[in-house]
């Protein structure tokens, strides 16, 4: 089924979301570079030249297998408005089976901040997730004192569920994260991506 998903694109109000492209990398290098500052306590160190075109081909490369393979969904926020790149939205560590459930990630660039782009993005990827992947369960984890994330999560059906010690290592540091999950029948209460939100049009 994910062979025919190949050219996967999730529309939202503002946004296409799709899979990296090679043409995608000049925008992502200029964003990645603009945003360094403002994303480096958020994420893990990566050693190597990961901004060349060989790395970007390499990554474009694995967005599509992951795909076909079933093992992540790995996308870009483009804006529909004039096909800018905003940031990326990545389901990942798909687990089918008795588990039915996957880890969500996601960055967004410094220009794009504040305006409401991943909030709009993870509530149609969660979407997706429960209907069109029958998915049951998705899993966040962020650091404790990255305050616009947990209100993100927790503004976008998640809750939280408890701590990670040393759960990954942020900017070279063993780093403590908070954990997060958005149910698709969830008893502790509504759970906004599935129950009182519009939904996103159907993937093509």
């Amino acid at each position: 089924m994910f062979l025919r998903r190949a050219r996967l694109s999730i529309a939202t109000e503002r946004m296409e979301l799709r899979l990296p492209r090679p043409e995608d990398h000049a925008d992502w290098v200029a964003l990645r570079a603009e945003s360094e500052a403002f994303l480096k306590p958020w994420e893990p160190a990566r050693g190597g030249d990961q901004t060349s075109r060989r790395a970007f081909r390499d990554r474009v490369v694995w967005a599509a297998r992951a795909l076909e393979q079933e093992r992540a969904l790995p996308l870009f926020l483009i804006r529909r408005s004039d096909g800018a790149l905003l940031g990326g939205i990545t389901l990942d560590n798909i687990r089918k089976g008795p588990a039915q459930s996957a880890t969500v990630g996601y960055w967004i660039g410094m220009p794009h901040a504040r305006q409401g782009y991943m909030r709009e993005a993870l509530l149609a990827v969660v979407h997706y997730a429960f209907r069109d992947l029958g998915l049951s369960r998705i899993e966040a984890a962020t650091l404790p004192e990255n305050t616009p994330s947990r209100a993100l999560l927790e503004g976008t059906g998640f809750k939280y569920e408890g701590v990670a010690q040393s759960y990954l290592q942020i900017a070279g540091r063993w780093r403590t994260h908070v954990l997060y999950a958005n149910l698709r029948t969830d008893r502790r209460g509504r759970v906004a991506g599935v129950a009182g939100v519009v939904a996103p049009p159907r993937a093509s």
